[in-house]
């Protein structure tokens, strides 16, 4: 069912005429999104504004990124160096330039703010300084990222500083939203600058247009380094996908095909048709499973086994079967649990055991919001997708020397079949309660799934990563 206000709102006189009549309807911006495959250059000519605050660790890093990706960077305020920028915009021919005070017809797609140096409470007015100028010359479905250290092996002011990152970045997502911008807060571990440039350039760019207000953590924990190529990153590797047939499963079926994955597709042999459709428009393969099933742990591992093992094992499938605990059947309980968590465990168990999974290979689990906020009537759905948040944190470190990665997804509201079944007045709730104003479509869990799947995503490990448009409720 498709989104009314969203649509009416695509039309610029119907927001003007709602607006000057003084009306409480939300209009909620479209978002920007990308089509087709991955691009060599996926910020071309986008102005990206880069701010720094005392003692920036990171702006090499920040030079070579905005550069091979195609940005047009602009140097804003003040404690700039010109020299890390001079080499990267000679070789790509994309110089950095000094940017005065922005004026009325001035709009930046993105604005990078470095602050890693900053180790005083005073020292986050350097924030403030770039940002509150630049927020009204951001453009609609515009991105803020801003940099920092993780602040726990801090001293205690200097943690407060650095922990003080996520709140603005946070409340910032909230306040530009409305037009469709987003932000998030990346802190990158000392030694691992090297692993922040395919992150920083998703985030920028509009694959990432469901994501608001988000930390990330980049990490040293898997080991190994990987080239992390620009176009076709999953060329030739072997990507399992679970509950393939419809909605987020075949969207991101779809999508890892796009990138050069050849995709197992499963689903249910009930499912038959559609997830069959998918894999015949992919050129996957077709395993009709039951994840609950006994013997679903060993035909998936072997399956994937005689195509020489998986780089990405994508849990997908998973039920929902509400009621509040008090009228819940223990059939519904045991279900959920089953499928959703217990199904999850098995499955990966007989993989790594019979070495189904690839080394530097990618385990990507889907979660829930319900999982970190909890929801009315879905204490099995809930207790299902925290126990995965916590089976993704568990299992990490265990595969981290192999460099294998390991991540949950936790969507939040998003516009599929099962949500098209939400009683209206819950629906148009579920919508509107975020920063962006509206659901995700299952290609947004796809393009995450996919950059979690590809090389460059080695910094990211035993994280929970929320995929909600920055949902009010649990943020």
């Amino acid at each position: 069912m498709s989104d009314f206000l969203l649509e009416l709102g695509k039309n610029p006189n119907a927001r003007k005429m709602i607006r000057g009549l003084g009306l409480p309807v939300p209009m909620p911006q479209a978002l920007a999104r990308a089509k087709g495959p991955w691009e060599p250059r996926p910020l071309a000519d986008q102005t990206v504004v880069v701010g720094v605050g005392p003692r920036p660790e990171l702006v090499p890093t920040l030079a070579a990124t905005l550069a091979q990706a195609g940005a047009e960077p602009r140097l804003f305020g003040e404690g700039h160096d010109l020299a890390p920028w001079r080499a990267p915009g000679e070789a790509y021919g994309r110089p950095a330039v000094a940017l005065g005070d922005p004026d009325a017809r001035f709009l930046a797609q993105g604005v990078v703010f470095d602050a890693t140096g900053v180790r005083a409470v005073e020292e986050l007015a350097s924030l403030y300084a770039c940002l509150h100028p630049l927020v009204g010359r951001l453009a609609r479905s515009g991105r803020v990222v801003v940099l920092g250290r993780p602040h726990r092996d801090l001293e205690p002011a200097a943690a407060a500083a650095q922990r003080g990152l996520e709140g603005f970045a946070r409340s910032l997502a909230k306040e530009i939203g409305r037009r469709g911008a987003t932000a998030h807060v990346v802190t990158v571990d000392p030694g691992a600058e090297a692993r922040l440039p395919a992150l920083l350039t998703f985030l920028l760019s509009e694959r990432s247009a469901f994501l608001s207000g988000q930390p990330y953590r980049v990490t040293r924990d898997a080991t190994g380094e990987v080239e992390a190529p620009a176009t076709r990153p999953l060329e030739r590797k072997v990507a399992l996908v679970t509950g393939a047939a419809r909605g987020i499963g075949a969207a991101t079926a779809r999508l890892l095909a796009a990138e050069g994955a050849h995709v197992v597709c499963l689903d249910r042999p009930a499912d038959d048709g559609p997830v069959s459709q998918v894999a015949r428009e992919i050129r996957g393969t077709v395993l009709l499973q039951d994840v609950s099933e006994p013997d679903a742990p060993e035909n998936i591992a072997r399956a994937l086994a005689e195509l020489g093992g998986a780089h990405a094992l994508v849990h997908n499938a998973g039920v929902t079967r509400d009621k509040t605990l008090a009228k819940m059947s223990r059939d519904r309980w045991d279900m959920t649990l089953d499928i959703n968590l217990a199904a999850v465990i098995r499955i990966n168990d007989r993989i790594l055991a019979d070495g189904a999974l690839n080394d530097r290979g990618r385990v990507i689990c889907l979660s829930s919001v319900a999982g970190i906020a909890g929801n009315m009537g879905q204490t099995n759905y809930a207790a299902s997708k925290a126990g995965v948040i916590g089976y993704v944190e568990a299992l990490a470190p265990r595969l981290a020397d192999r460099g294998v990665t390991v991540n949950a997804i936790a969507p939040g509201f998003i516009e599929t079949r099962l949500t098209d079944a939400i009683p209206t007045v819950i629906r148009e709730a579920g919508r509107r309660l975020s920063n962006l104003g509206q659901g995700g479509l299952p290609r947004d869990i796809g393009d995450l799934v996919t950059f979690l799947a590809s090389p460059g995503s080695q910094g990211l490990t035993g994280q929970t990563l929320r995929a909600c448009g920055g949902a009010l409720i649990g943020a």
